[in-house]
């Protein structure tokens, strides 16, 4: 295989699992929706180099890391459900509030957007799944020596469908219509979304438990 064909193949992977609805997706969505689009957008940018960040470090062998070096891996899931959790439980508590005006033209202060970055980054690389997923699929269609373009070409790919996925994502929600629908429905969404979140991050946390108890 060219590797060219290895970066499309990678790339197009990556750009499939980013489509399947995730703490990425609820995190994005319910960030233009409550916030603005450019937070929403900002949110997407962090997911973006989240995103080439863990191809970095497939890149850099995390995947044999967290496979062999046991408690790495249970530490990395003990954190990212902790993360998660505590994300679920902030959207659960803001559920009985209403649904701030919306800002002229979506425009928010630089601060919030900045929160909504690191936010984006920091739910990025709280999930050990997308770790192992990434190091799978990098170890898959990698071989042994591979042209060293690639070590610039692949992470710069995943950012751009990370970021550009979760940028339609905040687009589409930031719009009018979505926007007002939420509203209506805003106590049951947060709660559901909110049990989402916490939810996934219990689950990786029971995970560690029952890994360190086998």
């Amino acid at each position: 295989m060219s590797s060219i064909a290895i970066l499309l193949s990678i790339v197009g992977t990556v750009l499939i699992g980013a489509m399947s609805p995730g703490p990425s997706f609820v995190l994005v969505s319910h960030t233009a929706i409550i916030r603005s689009r450019r937070a929403g957008l900002a949110a997407a940018l962090g997911m973006g180099i989240g995103g080439a960040i863990f191809a970095l470090l497939a890149l850099a062998g995390l995947h044999a890391l967290l496979v062999r070096v046991e408690w790495a891996y249970l530490l990395f899931k003990l954190l990212g459900g902790a993360y998660l959790a505590y994300l679920g439980v902030r959207i659960w508590r803001g559920a009985s509030l209403p649904l701030p005006p919306e800002r002229a033209g979506g425009v928010d202060h630089a601060g919030a957007a900045w929160k909504s970055l690191a936010v984006g980054i920091a739910t990025q690389l709280s999930n050990p799944k997308t770790a192992l997923v990434y190091g799978s699929i990098f170890a898959a269609f990698l071989p042994a020596a591979p042209e060293r373009w690639l070590f610039t070409a692949l992470p710069l790919g995943v950012f751009v469908v990370e970021a550009g996925w979760y940028a339609v994502v905040a687009l589409v929600f930031s719009a009018e219509r979505p926007r007002a629908a939420y509203g209506r429905a805003k106590h049951v969404v947060d709660r559901i979304a909110g049990a989402v979140l916490v939810g996934l991050g219990v689950r990786l946390i029971l995970d560690a438990v029952r890994m360190r108890a086998v």
